[in-house]
């Protein structure tokens, strides 16, 4: 029972070791946030750490991420480095309320992964650390003072003995070897040489209480007198209190530290929306286009479900590598276009929107977009040509890419060909009639028709090298995929979606099919491996869209599966052979599996 009663007070301080650790992992996280807010760095400790796991994220696990999670991968990647920085915080916490040392060991761990983290990045600077190291600090303080308050309180001195009222044995007491420092002697002091009771015989294990006077109100026990209560005895609350964790105190410790996290990283925040640019975004005025472009009648089919010839700022899809979206204001943006060039040119935003702006209708597609995925998306494009500025640089010979880099690092290597035998590649400012949204890449980004985005679209841009591809690899690049992507001919089908049972009759089938730089000429649907049927075309503006189609089919009652292919106008048939989007984009039919009533 005593040993029971010994490692009841050990798990007791353990689980608030482990509150302690949590609460110390809160205060960092706050803490961080304040300074990063304060210091201008690229996000809290926690984005560092999640930027740095993106760069190291294999290509097959990030099209897993894209595709089960979408637009919000980059919240479970934060989410889980907050449960696991959570669980490792609750084990140093238990392990500190052993030997503090043991905590502050793991906090030096973790600071050397956050300054690792924060260091490697592209746009790192000194500052970048402050916020690791702020957070660092802020930790060890929450364990300096709380782990003490979860420790039991000494019940004596160094030779205290206490009586175990449910037992006939004397038990030595918990000593506070470091009662000033907060430590905790490695071993219970060892048993004092105590009389030995003329009425009992010693047993040979273990030493034997002393000989005491009977109290008045307690009958003696069998064969020897009663002892007295002691400062340990069940029934004596002061006794009990003092023995046990000094809960109270910590309990007040407790909603001091959260209440300094919250406060902390919520000024952290304020702090950090000081730097938004959105109100630049909202009140910037964008000049009109050197020529207005109209689209020609019957761009949108009527078929309820289809996607719209253009997709909506608000629902584009989104697909880069930044956690923290960057905040660049277009009073200090500056382009640069150096490396390989006759003339290096800087340009800032104001000298871009003096530039003639020309404007096209451009469809973007993701490379990690599954066959008929959703990472795919149609809007009108406002910017300054691409290819024109080069000219003014002048390319030398031999440069055969463009490595464009973005304010947050992130590098893209561009075909030099595709931009310069391309009068739409643009430096874009607008999208859809407005300037661009800060997720798309406020305030320019590059806009190049037929490759896929990861080496025709960076956002933000800010640095432009004119290089070859020989020895120079983008981030991407780095990781496996290929330097040069160009747009596969695909189609997809939006109608039916074959969530819902359809009715025997005259059923559209309808959806989009794309070949960036080379046009549409046709769609075929077949149903459960029959013959391809034609479907019709939706008119388009020209041959960097997509374009709507449909097929009327004359349902009958089962189940049955739908496919479809694309043929563009070179003649080439989309492919059925299934492949993942990595290197170079997936392919295969798009299917649709329905059930008809």
């Amino acid at each position: 029972m005593g040993r029971g009663r010994r490692d009841g007070r050990v798990r007791g301080r353990t689980g608030l070791g482990a509150i302690a650790g949590v609460l110390a992992a809160a205060a960092a996280l706050g803490v961080g946030q304040f300074v990063a807010g304060l210091t201008g760095a690229d996000g809290s400790p926690v984005v560092a750490v999640g930027e740095l796991q993106i760069d190291f994220t294999p290509p097959w696990l990030k099209n897993f991420a894209i595709a089960e999670f979408g637009s919000d991968d980059k919240l479970i990647l934060v989410s889980g480095i907050l449960v696991i920085l959570g669980i490792f915080a609750a084990v140093l916490g238990a392990a500190a309320t052993r030997r503090l040392w043991y905590g502050m060991a793991g906090l030096a761990v973790f600071a050397v992964v956050g300054l690792t983290a924060a260091a490697t990045r592209p746009t790192a600077n000194l500052g970048s650390l402050l916020p690791t190291l702020a957070a660092t600090a802020a930790a060890a303080a929450v364990l300096r003072f709380l782990i003490p308050l979860a420790r039991p309180a000494p019940l004596g001195g160094p030779a205290t003995w206490i009586k175990a009222p449910w037992l006939d044995t004397w038990e030595p007491g918990e000593t506070s070897r470091a009662k000033e420092g907060g430590g905790e002697p490695d071993e219970l002091p060892a048993a004092p040489d105590l009389p030995v009771a003329p009425d009992r015989p010693v047993a040979p294990d273990r030493p034997v209480a002393p000989d005491l006077p009977v109290a008045p109100d307690r009958p003696a026990g069998r064969g020897r007198a009663a002892e007295p209560e002691q400062p340990g005895e069940r029934g004596e609350p002061g006794a009990l209190e003092e023995a046990g964790p000094r809960r109270r105190s910590f309990l007040k410790a407790s909603a001091v530290t959260v209440g300094i996290a919250a406060g902390a990283g919520l000024a952290g925040r304020l702090l950090a929306e000081r730097s938004s640019v959105a109100s630049a975004q909202r009140a910037l005025r964008i000049p009109k286009p050197a020529s207005a472009l109209t689209l020609p009648p019957g761009v949108n089919l009527d078929v309820p479900g289809i996607s719209p010839f253009i997709t909506s700022n608000a629902n584009f899809y989104r697909v880069d590598t930044a956690i923290v979206l960057p905040q660049v204001d277009p009073s200090s943006w500056q382009l640069r276009i150096h490396g390989m060039v006759n003339r290096e040119i800087t340009l800032s935003f104001d000298e871009l929107l003096k530039r003639p702006l020309i404007e096209d209708y451009v469809t973007l597609c993701c490379v990690s977009n599954p066959v008929a995925g959703p990472y795919i998306g149609n809007a009108l494009w406002l910017g300054a040509s691409l290819s024109s500025l080069l000219r003014e640089a002048g390319i030398k010979a031999g440069a055969d890419q463009l490595m464009c880099t973005s304010v947050d690092g992130f590098t893209s290597g561009t075909p030099v060909q595709a931009v310069m035998d391309d009068k739409d590649a643009l430096l874009a400012v607008a999208m859809n009639g407005t300037a661009l949204p800060v997720a798309h890449g406020f305030p320019a980004r590059m806009v190049v028709p037929g490759l896929y985005g990861y080496v025709s679209a960076t956002k933000w841009v800010t640095d432009i090298d004119v290089t070859t591809f020989a020895g120079n690899y983008a981030y991407w690049a780095q990781r496996g995929w290929s330097q040069q992507a160009p747009i596969k001919t695909e189609c997809r089908i939006d109608v039916p979606s074959g969530s819902n049972q359809l009715k025997t009759g005259r059923t559209a089938i309808a959806g989009v099919a794309w070949a960036q730089h080379k046009g549409i000429d046709a769609v075929h649907v077949r149903v459960d491996q029959g013959p391809w049927n034609q479907a019709t075309l939706a008119a388009v503006p020209g041959i960097d869209t997509w374009r709507q189609w449909v097929w009327e089919w004359e349902a009958t009652g089962g189940n049955h599966v739908i496919e479809a292919r694309a043929t563009d106008a070179t003649g080439y048939t989309q492919t059925s052979f299934d492949a993942a989007p990595e290197p170079n984009g997936a392919s295969g039919y798009p299917m649709v599996s329905v059930a008809v009533a």
